[in-house]
């Protein structure tokens, strides 16, 4: 279900590449986080565990190297002698279930382990939809639904990319989906936030960082040197490229805060993917004006459950306004006539180098998206006069 060690989403190579070399000696925790309740049935967790221990044969090839050394001129060779080096350890990860439910924590140095959320909850939906005897539409009707949102897309000339991984129905159908989407390539169609993918049709890797890059500052530096830090720090590593910020780890309005002028500046735009899109835009727009820069100079990349009347929605609203692009998840990859699972492995605890277990969260600007342990969040709105 994982044919290599580049089915990932690209901004944990990224990610990685920073960690390897600001913090090198971190241990971080994850959490898996069922938000749809599902059941899963008999057996899963022992079917999960031996996909688990497999991947530990994943390693990358040298024409994977060659791709991520051209495509990614970013990436060093130091980090990519090391990815080349880079196992999957499946005793970083502890799995087990108690009738349906499921239990999944992982452990380990961060930058070992960052690699594992993605793959591992493909493996858990494909896994899912495959012992549950879950049956998707035929193939053609999957490619005419595809196709129907590209020409809908097209015709209000946006640029959309894949961002459906971690939530797809299957490997095969992801394939099959980037396969017909390479239809529109160009003018509409941009890449794909899985790397191998990316490789497989010579496609441009989209992504830059996650939540997790925010939380574990906040663990090392306090919730209200967070964000500064994070974003100092990616300036640090990728001096200006991967220039996409994202924006609500501990809400909007603290975000924009900390991203001063000289971070305005400095990055391209900013990603948003949690609470009202038109809000967001609006307040995005209003905040580059505020610091005298032109938004049409800039870029948001919405993430958050898109669809195609929300993207008409947001694209209606921002012409002419501010540049746009789309990242498109589970309604690409995973929109076969069956319930998509709601779940999601988040950062749990951090320990940075010389300090303990410190519990980390994420707030968003949409409270039921908030994950971590209640005291703790509630400690980082107090802090952050979050109301």
């Amino acid at each position: 279900m994982i044919h290599s060690i580049l089915d990932n989403d690209f901004y944990k190579f990224t990610m990685q590449n920073c960690v390897v070399k600001k913090f090198p000696r971190a241990k971080v925790r994850y959490q898996f986080i069922n938000r749809g309740a599902t059941l899963f049935p008999d057996g899963f967790a022992i079917a999960l565990k031996r996909c688990v221990a497999a991947m530990s044969a994943l390693q990358l090839t040298q024409e994977e190297k060659e791709f991520l050394a051209h495509k990614c001129y970013y990436l060093d060779p130091t980090y990519l002698d090391f990815l080349a080096g880079y196992r999957y350890d499946s005793d970083e990860v502890s799995i087990r279930q108690e009738g349906g439910a499921l239990h999944i924590d992982l452990e380990g140095y961060w930058y070992r382990t960052i690699l594992w959320e993605v793959p591992l909850m493909a493996l858990i939906s494909e896994l899912y939809y495959d012992l549950a005897g879950k049956k998707p539409l035929p193939e053609k009707e999957i490619t005419s639904i595809a196709r129907e949102k590209m020409k809908i897309y097209e015709g209000l000339k946006i640029k959309v990319a894949d961002f459906g991984t971690r939530r797809r129905f299957s490997y095969a159908n992801h394939d099959h989906i980037i396969d017909t989407l390479q239809e529109y390539r160009g003018a509409t169609f941009i890449g794909t936030s899985n790397v191998h993918f990316a490789m497989r049709y010579n496609l441009s890797p989209i992504g830059t960082h996650a939540h997790e890059w925010f939380m574990f500052h906040s663990a090392k530096y306090g919730f209200k040197m967070a964000t500064k830090f994070s974003l100092e720090h990616w300036i640090d590593i990728y001096r200006g490229d991967l220039g996409i910020a994202l924006s609500d780890t501990f809400t909007t309005e603290l975000f924009f805060k900390c991203f001063d002028t000289k971070f305005a500046k400095l990055f391209d735009g900013v990603r948003h993917d949690s609470g009202d899109p038109i809000d967001f835009a609006i307040r995005t727009i209003n905040h580059y004006k505020s610091l005298g820069i032109d938004p049409a100079s800039k870029t948001i990349v919405f993430s958050d459950g898109l669809t195609p009347d929300r993207v008409e929605e947001i694209a209606g609203f921002c012409a002419g306004k501010i540049k746009i692009s789309f990242g498109i998840g589970t309604n690409f990859t995973n929109d076969v006539g069956l319930e998509p699972l709601n779940i999601v492995i988040k950062m749990s605890e951090a320990m940075p180098e010389g300090q303990t277990w410190i519990k980390t969260v994420k707030l968003s600007d949409t409270p039921g998206k908030y994950t971590g342990d209640p005291e703790m969040i509630e400690l980082c709105k107090k802090v952050l006069n979050i109301a």
